[in-house]
């Protein structure tokens, strides 16, 4: 007897597992117009409520082919903001980070480090947060470190202010703006190489999420049934 119970207890517990995986639906899921639209592969859920705010993560050779195949140590994060009534979950750039292994071997033995973290506000009003990381070839004195921290700061700040969100997210992205810093600081020290290892952006970048499209317009009859008709069935004047 205890045996039967079991397996009916069994039984009706694999029914409901069946169950609820019958009742959820994959999802497409696609990056936004700052990365062209790629695709982020699937996702399951039961409702598409379910699927806003979840977070997803890829490297840049990922969403741009062998384009970028030289860059997979650049991985980018995305934040579900809308599923559209076609089944596709819109996303937004949340930030990117290097993988710890490539920040790794950029600070070897011998060499100086200089990490720092700083707020930048982009013309268009949108703030992120920015990590750069810089290594020297060799040890450098604390005074210098310090005289590099806000020399990059300054230049990061500035170039912030005179670039849209997504100009600046494309320069970072891209590694434009590291050769800016590199530039920027060279009559301090002749630094081998300056990434910007992590970001986050607080805001969204405007016209990255493409809206709804718009309802198509009825076609509106003429003849009787038209708008004269019901101009003259209001009172209007006919022609």
């Amino acid at each position: 007897m205890a045996e039967k119970e079991a397996s009916g207890k069994k039984a009706a517990v694999a029914r409901t597992v069946k169950d609820k995986w019958r009742a959820k639906r994959w999802y497409k899921v696609r990056a936004p117009g700052l990365f062209q639209h790629a695709d982020l592969g699937e996702t399951v859920a039961t409702e598409p409520e379910q699927l806003l705010g979840r977070t997803l993560e890829a490297t840049l050779p990922e969403l741009a082919g062998s384009a970028d195949a030289g860059k997979a140590h650049i991985k980018v994060r995305f934040r579900v903001e809308r599923v559209g009534g076609d089944g596709i979950a819109e996303t937004r750039f949340i930030g990117h980070t290097l993988t710890s292994d490539y920040v790794r071997r950029l600070a070897r033995r011998k060499r100086s480090k200089i990490d720092t973290s700083l707020h930048v506000t982009t013309k268009d009003g949108v703030e992120i947060v920015l990590k750069p990381v810089a290594v020297g070839e060799q040890r450098l004195q604390t005074r210098l470190r310090a005289e590099l921290r806000h020399r990059m700061a300054e230049i990061l700040r500035e170039e912030a202010a005179q670039k849209t969100a997504a100009e600046f997210v494309r320069e970072m992205i891209q590694g434009e703006l590291s050769k800016l810093l590199a530039h920027g600081v060279r009559t301090l020290y002749p630094l081998k190489k300056i990434e910007i290892r992590s970001s986050e952006v607080l805001g969204t970048i405007a016209e990255e999420i493409p809206t709804e499209p718009p309802a198509p317009e009825s076609e509106t009859p003429s003849g009787p049934d038209g708008p004269e008709s019901a101009a003259v069935a209001d009172g209007a004047p006919a022609a």
